[in-house]
Parts: structure tokens; sequence; C-alpha cells
């Protein structure tokens, strides 16, 4: 086994270890928004139905 080796392989491992670390807060921050994205949407979309969905939605044209 050569060991003049062993800092080149630290040095690798360290920055795979940094790149791993960016990763994840990388992939937090992206969950983080597609969270704040499906509130939105969910926020936007309109008041569940009445019980009886024909209330108030027929108009009554005879006289």
């Amino acid at each position: 086994m050569d060991i003049g080796n062993i800092p080149a392989v630290a040095s690798a491992l360290s920055a795979a270890e940094t790149a791993d670390a960016v990763s994840m807060t990388m992939l937090k921050k992206a969950l983080d928004t597609q969270a704040a994205a499906a509130i939105g949407v969910l926020q936007a979309l309109p008041p569940p139905l009445p019980a009886n969905p024909n209330v108030g939605r027929n108009v009554n044209t005879v006289a």
C-alpha cells in the first residue's frame, strides 16, 4: 500500500462530503419551494360546493 496517496484520498473524501452537504441543502430548498407553491395552488382553489350542488345555481325564470 502506498502511503503517499493518503492526503489525496483524504482531500477527495472531504470534497465529496462538502458536495453532498451542498446537494442536500439545495434539495431541501427545492422541496421548500415546491411546498410553498403547492400551498399557493391549494389556497387558490374555490371553496367547496354546498351539500346540494343545485342550490344557488339555478335561476327561476317562470313568472
